[in-house]
């Protein structure tokens, strides 16, 4: 059975729909994932360009600005919702390890 696209998200997925919370170009959001996870996380320009073109295609992201090859782009409410259910899992990941360690030290 094919995994439905988008249920989950990856790092770079997750961080490039969080950075265009606000308006940017692709070198913005290249910086900006560099900046916010102080180099933890990179993404190439090849991998952020097909992602981009995936996130336009499904409505997760609008085009706002297109002048030549520069293009800019912002997150849509779409967007905003399969962020917030990502955000919403990986804390729940979260809370399950702190509650599996806490049980451990119980014993």
């Amino acid at each position: 059975m094919p995994r439905e696209k988008f249920k989950t998200l990856t790092e770079q997925m997750f961080y490039i729909l969080l950075c265009l919370r606000r308006e940017r170009r692709g070198a913005d959001i290249l910086e900006a994932v560099r900046v916010l996870t102080e180099g933890r996380v990179t993404i190439g320009s090849g991998t952020l360009y097909d992602l981009l073109e995936q996130f336009l295609a499904a409505g997760v992201i609008q085009e706002t600005e297109s002048a030549g090859r520069r293009r800019s782009y912002l997150i849509t409410d779409k967007g905003r919702e399969m962020l917030d259910r990502e955000y919403r899992r990986l804390r729940s990941q979260a809370e399950d390890y702190d509650r599996v360690l806490r049980e451990e030290a119980q014993e």
